[in-house]
């Protein structure tokens, strides 16, 4: 813990890619434990890995994290008083502290080139040993290094780690975590090129910054003991380590991956990275929502609950250990709920607008704002707006074909029949409005002796040249009467063409 005891934790990505829904989860985590404390969430870009790194994505990181709600005290855009915080502009302490391990005897350098530690591998491999370093260069004598060197050689620094005895570590949601040091490798710490690997970086860092929580995915549980060889090593306190659970892909196999997610269960492409969701018309507030019911129970039972009341109610103790399958179907219902029930019809219209033009349609905002609440209670996402009400803002209306427009257990000449005794009760309507023109309808459907759905059916697809459309009644009040009745005679045209 820092000295004052404030709850410092911190997300710190390397900038290889576009951000993935699960990396999104662990920050959220880590998130919530600084704001139900009061305390600091950081972001620290960890790019030492040149070879991988790709420029956009830190951006793309701030992007993403902007559109959840997920904000920041510190990080390389706002500055702090712990920078900098790109581990690329930080070389000189990794540097410094590699050679203060060295000079402690609690690190070496090692000069074995890839050919030869390709070759150790092999040979541990016919030894029936698992891969790694045998530490043939932990204890050189000055004349051996100075060889080396004049060979030409770059080192590496690697840790020593010692070899009897056991590490013991208690975690915040792994609970006990035990390792015999005779398991552990002499991992390297600081490379040829003079970067540090996340071994080392991570620990500097921490301390620096002084990190109070390290929230972070139990992938990294292997490595926590050489972690905590390196707080010691260093004489330094050590943070509060809490290793969060893995999303896995929905069938439980693996973790979840944008290569092997694949479809859920109806049918619908899973979605992986953060952007995607945004593409795919989820509100933020759901997406949060949906990432902190997985592993994390809310209590009272209770799936849907505003972010401030989950700041309030947040115990990292309580987040479940085990993995989880990714439950993707959930979310869309989710996102429902949010539509309907916790947003304005106003609101939504104003988040309708993005799906519709994306789509290429001219929005007004009078039509907008009055189509909004028809979709309301029948949308799952932003983008559904555009299949059921994306024909109120085309430039030309596209009619139905005759297939389409022919209702169950009628044929062409019944249609026919139907629409046109229709369209002659809807001529004399002097009120073109819903509840007159759904009256009217009924009218028709008792004269004709048809089904409710024949008729409004029908007309549906007559009017907005689709099957699936917003309701039948409200559509038409809004479509108008001059253009729903040239539609209606549109729809006649067509099926008496056959």
């Amino acid at each position: 813990m820092t000295a004052s005891n404030t709850v410092r934790t911190r997300f710190a990505p390397s900038p290889t890619g576009a951000l993935h829904i699960g990396s999104a989860r662990t920050a959220l985590f880590g998130w919530l434990l600084a704001r139900h404390a009061g305390g600091q969430f950081v972001l620290r870009i960890e790019d030492t890995d040149q070879k991988r790194y790709v420029a956009e994505s830190e951006q793309e990181f701030i992007d993403m994290f902007a559109w959840l709600g997920i904000d920041f005290d510190e990080s390389p855009q706002i500055g702090g008083d712990y920078g900098p915080y790109r581990q690329s502009e930080r070389l000189d302490h990794y540097q410094k502290w590699a050679q203060w391990l060295i000079d402690h005897d609690k690190a070496y350098r090692a000069y074995d080139t890839p050919e030869e530690l390709a070759a150790i591998n092999e040979q541990r491999r016919a030894d029936g040993l698992p891969p790694g370093y045998d530490r043939r260069h932990r204890e050189l004598t000055a004349e051996q290094e100075q060889a080396f060197i004049d060979e030409g050689r770059v080192p590496v620094v690697r840790f020593k780690v010692p070899l009897t005895g056991k590490v013991v570590v208690n975690d915040l949601v792994q609970g006990h975590i035990e390792f015999d040091n005779s398991t552990l490798q002499d991992i390297v710490l600081l490379k040829s090129d003079g970067f540090p690997t996340y071994h080392l970086a991570h620990v500097i860092d921490d301390h620096l910054m002084q990190i109070s929580h390290v929230t972070r995915s139990n992938e990294w549980v292997p490595s926590l003991p050489v972690h905590v060889h390196l707080w010691h090593a260093f004489g330094w306190e050590l943070p509060q380590y809490a290793h969060l659970p893995v999303l896995l892909n929905p069938n439980g196999k693996g973790k979840l991956s944008k290569r092997h997610a694949g479809f859920s269960e109806s049918g619908k492409q899973v979605l992986v990275l953060v952007k995607e969701f945004r593409e795919a018309g989820y509100l933020p507030e759901a997406v949060i929502n949906f990432l902190t019911n997985i592993g994390w129970n809310f209590g009272d039972e209770r799936e849907v609950f505003d972010i401030e009341e989950a700041i309030e109610r947040f115990d990292i103790g309580r987040v479940n250990p085990a993995n989880s399958a990714y439950p993707i179907e959930k979310l869309d219902w989710l996102n429902g709920v949010y539509i309907r029930e916790k947003m304005s019809a106003e609101t939504l219209a104003g988040h309708l607008r993005k799906p519709l033009e994306q789509a290429g349609l001219n929005v007004d905002e009078a039509t907008l704002q009055v189509v909004a609440p028809l979709v309301q209670t029948r949308i799952k996402t932003l983008n559904d707006v555009v299949d059921l009400a994306g024909f109120f803002f085309k430039p030309d209306f596209t009619p139905a074909s005759a297939d389409d427009l022919i209702q169950r257990k009628m044929d062409t000449a019944g249609m026919i029949a139907m629409l046109q005794h229709a369209e002659q009760r809807l001529k004399t309507l002097d009120d073109w409005q819903t509840d007159a023109l759904h009256s009217a309808m009924l009218t028709v459907v008792e004269e004709l002796g048809l089904k409710n759905g024949q008729v409004f059916g029908g007309l549906r697809v007559a009017v907005t040249g689709q099957k699936v459309s917003t309701p039948t009644f409200e559509s038409m009040e809004i479509i108008g009467r001059d253009e729903s009745l040239r539609r209606i005679q549109q729809a006649i045209n067509i099926l008496q063409a056959g």
